[in-house]
């Protein structure tokens, strides 16, 4: 395949100044140095947006908002990556591509500068091919790209939460594998099997695998809801869109405040935060399996007024619905509770947070989702926020 020989020349240059980083400082230096090549770069057609996205890194890093491991890693990542994606022609395959290329040039800085956090190393790649994955039809995916994985890399530089290094390839491995058997069984999208993965390797590095298992149970959840009499869901016009694949926007929607969770319990150690877990995956499981099996029940009733409305529509509710929810709520906190994660209390918890989440999940959607004020992934947010908090105030009321 042809090389694109603006990607060359800025590969070429990337690696150059990599190796320049340490070297010239204070780091205004190597930003005044790296602007004027950056530009020239600008001036092939292939390469514009490589050179903004480099000379926003390197103003970045001129003021000092940017230690020299992330930005030369960011730099690599994005150019080197962005390479490797482009030479093998932008397929499905080349995301591996790109994986492996940033993955290697990762570990070159890291070796290189003698950087010994691979958890922010890690964090960055995954970063760079979930964003590449979600902006691939974006001009200016580059650009939010390289800004997005230095905040990513720079946020958990600033946590400086320390993994031990098998734990972490352990968690990588499950996490991607969990995410390509997703994809595979069309599951899940590209970017859900990427953001999948994220979201599984935090959970694992910063709790243990039994959160990323409990986090499984609500998966398995909810594709089982959305595969209930999907027929029958499909002729009455309510069924999920592409037959129930989950894109990023549903995997953060439903996983971010859990996720926020494992990462406060890891750092703080709190259990507190573990029914903050509990009440937002319960949260999730419940509000898909309402929603899914609720919509198959008699005539819902919309839940600001009581009236009927049609099925489908936001904010309706059937008895069906909420029994599936509770259902739902007590096998994400069982599951919990075998696993030694959860004690009686919280599993109790857990149900009433589960329960209370779905139905802010309906109240959302009768008011502020049919107004056109949010999406219904803002919708799910809320309800996992709100459903995750009240499992953690009732636990800590107890």
């Amino acid at each position: 395949m042809t090389k694109p020989p603006g990607l060359v020349l800025a590969s070429v240059l990337t690696l150059a100044f990599i190796g320049l980083a340490p070297l010239l400082q204070p780091a205004w230096l190597l930003t005044l140095l790296l602007i004027p090549f950056s530009l020239v770069l600008f001036l092939i057609r292939d390469t514009r947006y490589v050179s903004l996205s480099v000379i926003a890194l390197a103003v970045l890093y001129g003021l000092g908002w940017l230690s020299t491991f992330v930005f030369t890693c960011t730099l690599g990542i994005v150019v080197i990556g962005e390479f490797a994606f482009r030479l093998t022609g932008g397929r499905q395959a080349s995301y591996l591509y790109h994986l492996a290329a940033a993955i290697g040039v990762s570990l070159a800085v890291m070796l290189y500068l003698g950087y010994t956090a691979p958890l922010v190393v890690v964090m960055g790649v995954v970063t760079a091919v979930l964003l590449r994955a979600v902006l691939r039809n974006r001009d200016d995916a580059l650009m939010i790209e390289a800004l997005g994985v230095a905040m990513t890399m720079f946020l958990f530089e600033e946590i400086n939460f320390e993994v031990n290094l098998t734990i972490l390839v352990a968690a990588a491995a499950i996490a991607f594998g969990f995410g390509y058997t997703s994809y595979r069984l069309r599951v899940a999208d590209v970017s859900g099997l990427f953001s999948g993965a994220m979201i599984g390797i935090i959970l694992i590095v910063f709790a243990d695998v039994r959160w990323f298992l409990i986090m499984l149970t609500f998966f398995i959840i909810g594709a089982g809801a959305t595969r209930y009499r999907y027929g029958e869901k499909e002729r009455l016009g309510v069924a999920q869109e592409h037959a129930g694949v989950r894109g990023y926007f549903n995997v953060f929607a439903n996983g971010l405040v859990a996720t926020g969770a494992a990462i406060l319990y890891g750092v703080t150690g709190q259990p507190a935060f573990v029914a903050l877990f509990m009440g937002s995956v319960a949260s999730a499981a419940a509000d898909t399996a309402a929603s899914e099996i609720g919509v198959t029940g008699k005539t819902p009733y919309l839940i600001t007024t009581l009236r009927p409305v049609p099925r489908g529509t936001n904010g309706g509710v059937t008895l069906r619905g909420e029994v599936a929810a509770v259902v739902a709520s007590a096998l994400v906190a069982v599951a919990a509770w075998v696993m030694g994660v959860a004690d009686p209390w919280m599993v109790v918890v857990t149900v009433i947070a589960g329960f209370i989440g779905t139905n802010v999940d309906s109240l959302v959607g009768a008011t502020l989702e049919n107004s056109g004020r949010i999406g219904n992934s803002g919708t799910n947010l809320t309800a996992t926020f709100f459903g995750g908090v009240s499992g953690m105030l009732l636990y800590l009321l107890a």
